[in-house]
């Protein structure tokens, strides 16, 4: 089955330069439908408000992190089965392993390429 390039994607970042390094990556990849929050609290809004496939999020971010937005999101009915990919610049065993006790589908640690998020997507959505 074909992945739809068009699905809609929303990134949650703090920093607007990840922001659009990440957008970036996206587009290279044929994403077209990407939106943003600049936190978890704006992110949860946005998930609450309209249908996104896949949320690609920061961990470090003030004042929801990224780990409890992810929470957020696995205990809300609607959204708990929403793909959740977790960025980060740390690679500690003890915050990969919270992220996944808490439903994480995939991580990614800073920096990356489009390759990386090519593969970190394609055993998320599925290969495209």
């Amino acid at each position: 089955m074909a992945v739809d390039k068009n699905m809609p994607i929303l990134i949650v970042d703090d920093y607007k330069t990840m922001l659009r390094i990440i957008r970036n990556l996206l587009k290279q990849l044929g994403f077209t439908n990407v939106d943003e929050a600049m936190d978890g609290g704006e992110a949860l809004t946005k998930l609450r408000a309209s249908d996104f496939n896949l949320v690609i999020s920061d961990w470090n971010m003030d004042p929801m992190t990224g780990l409890q937005l992810l929470k957020e999101v696995r205990a809300d009915g609607n959204l708990k089965k929403t793909p959740f990919i977790m960025i980060t610049a740390e690679s500690k065993t003890e915050n990969v392993v919270a992220a996944k006790e808490a439903g994480v589908n995939n991580y990614i640690v800073k920096p990356f390429n489009a390759a990386t998020l090519r593969t970190k997507l394609s055993s998320v959505i599925g290969a495209f």
